[in-house]
């Protein structure tokens, strides 16, 4: 859903700013001191008959990031809520968790006037915006997201505008992220994702074409076709491209699983399996949102978008363990499990990539397997890199925006796990070897061409069952922060 909070930028005092816009909350930060919090002096708690210090020490605040302590005050004809909200050290990771406390606490408020001490700004509203987010369908909820932060800082409304609009940018395209993934397959079809994708094109300055089932058989697409085959609903190739408006500096081509449904196909999974399989083109997702953001903050490189989209269904012309595809380009793989689907249709698009756009990079991003989630649980994702120097600027990415990545080995030892006995490769690791996560970014390897080629696996921190910081319960749009950081860079 549209993210509904509005951030601006304010001049002259928190106390004035409130009246100005009839607040019901105002917020004054407190910092993490070697002597315990320390909250500074605030004009907005002249009124009060105890120091904000006092306060503190009442309820044995220690100014950690997201903590709040809270309480009333007369500003100006009435009384309002005073938050005393911890940042931390100031560093991103604290304000981005102080800008999802404040917003948690002022639903159903209408504006909220908060002191914002120096750092990264962008970090404190994207915090803010995508704690926020709700997706609900039915009845509104009871406490509608705030309406209006207004932000003070030292330098001034005039020096802030920048972050503000980063950080509003950045919320929105992950807010958008979410809200393709969290919307449920009854809808949402690889046309439905097709279709999307074309109203984000005409709204961000990108060129669009979208690939059918008669295009992708003519073109060799194997993969999306066999994964499509059980389907009543035909699979879907899009691509995105956008260019700078100045000479492009490189050329990176980011690919997204866009599975809309992933039942297992004919290796059906259980019932509980099923239920967040409407997620599984979360990858996808966050390639769309990403390029949805490039042109308004004026990113140099020129980038393409490629969704492999299909839905994996079982039926009497679904793909059959045992199969044989042959992947754009020529190469084969034996379909061994139904349900290691992801991987069969990233292999078409891979190789689309290597063979005909030329690429400076390319690094695909998708919930791919249940190994990367039971490694590294649900913060971080699975990184596999054939490049050094784009592993470690795709790990500073992930640190600058909150998404952490943890590289992981493309041990040569286990290739012979896809060793297939009638084709180029299985889909699906032998016994004996584990490392799922591993066999499966060798199988894509099989396909990404020469070229520096990075592999996200975001099982794991592509959804989340509970709100922590600027995470949503649902999709939680991992990746369009961390893929924007890098292409920022």
């Amino acid at each position: 859903m549209p993210i509904e909070t509005r951030v601006q930028g304010a001049g002259g005092t928190v106390s004035g700013t409130a009246a100005e816009l009839d607040a019901e909350v105002v917020a004054v930060p407190v910092a993490k001191g070697p002597a315990g919090p320390a909250a500074p002096a605030a004009e907005v708690a002249g009124s009060l008959p105890f120091t904000l210090d006092e306060l503190l020490a009442l309820h044995r605040a220690k100014g950690e990031p997201g903590e709040i302590t809270s309480t009333h005050v007369r500003v100006g004809d009435r009384v309002r809520e005073l938050l005393l909200y911890g940042v931390g050290d100031a560093a991103p990771a604290d304000l981005r968790r102080a800008g999802a406390a404040l917003a948690r606490r002022g639903r159903g408020r209408t504006a909220l006037v908060a002191g914002v001490p120096a750092g990264d700004l962008a970090a404190f509203v994207e915090g803010a915006l995508l704690a926020g987010y709700e997706f609900k369908i039915g009845a509104p909820p009871a406490r509608k997201a705030l309406g209006t932060l207004a932000v003070l800082t030292e330098a001034g409304p005039e020096a802030g505008a920048p972050a503000i609009e980063r950080g509003t940018a950045r919320a929105r395209a992950t807010a958008l992220a979410r809200d393709l993934a969290n919307t449920p397959s009854a809808e949402k079809d690889p046309s439905w994702l097709a279709a999307r994708a074309e109203r984000v094109a005409a709204e961000a300055g990108l060129t669009v074409r979208v690939r059918g089932e008669k295009e992708l058989a003519e073109g060799g697409f194997g993969g999306l076709l066999a994964v499509g085959s059980g389907s009543a609903r035909p699979p879907r190739l899009i691509e995105l491209s956008y260019r700078p408006d100045e000479p492009a500096d490189r050329h990176v081509v980011l690919v997204g699983k866009g599975i809309t449904f992933d039942s297992g196909g004919l290796s059906l999974k259980p019932n509980d399996g099923m239920k967040t399989m409407k997620t599984d083109m979360a990858g996808g997702a966050a390639v769309i949102g990403v390029l949805s953001a490039l042109r308004g903050l004026g990113v140099r490189a020129r980038v393409t978008g490629l969704v492999a989209a299909a839905e994996n269904m079982p039926s009497g012309s679904a793909m059959r363990p045992g199969d044989v595809i042959r992947h754009y380009g020529g190469k084969t793989s034996e379909m061994l499990n139904a349900d290691a689907e992801g991987r069969l249709v990233l292999a078409d698009a891979l190789a689309y990539a290597a063979a005909e756009l030329a690429p400076d990079a390319v690094v695909d991003i998708a919930t791919l397997t249940g190994a990367a989630k039971v490694a590294l649980g649900l913060r971080h994702a699975a990184l596999f890199a054939t490049d050094d120097d784009l592993a470690a600027a795709l790990t500073r990415a992930g640190t600058a925006a909150g998404e952490p990545v943890w590289r992981m080995p493309l041990t040569a030892d286990h290739r012979a796990a896809i060793d297939s006995d009638i084709a180029d490769v299985a889909n699906i690791g032998r016994g004996g070897h584990g490392a799922g996560a591993t066999t499966a970014a060798l199988f894509l390897r099989e396909f990404a061409g020469d070229r520096p080629w990075a592999h996200l696996d975001i099982a794991g921190p592509g959804r989340a069952t509970a709100d922590d910081a600027e995470i949503t319960r649902g999709a939680t749009g991992y990746g369009v922060r961390l893929l924007l950081d890098w292409l920022a860079a």
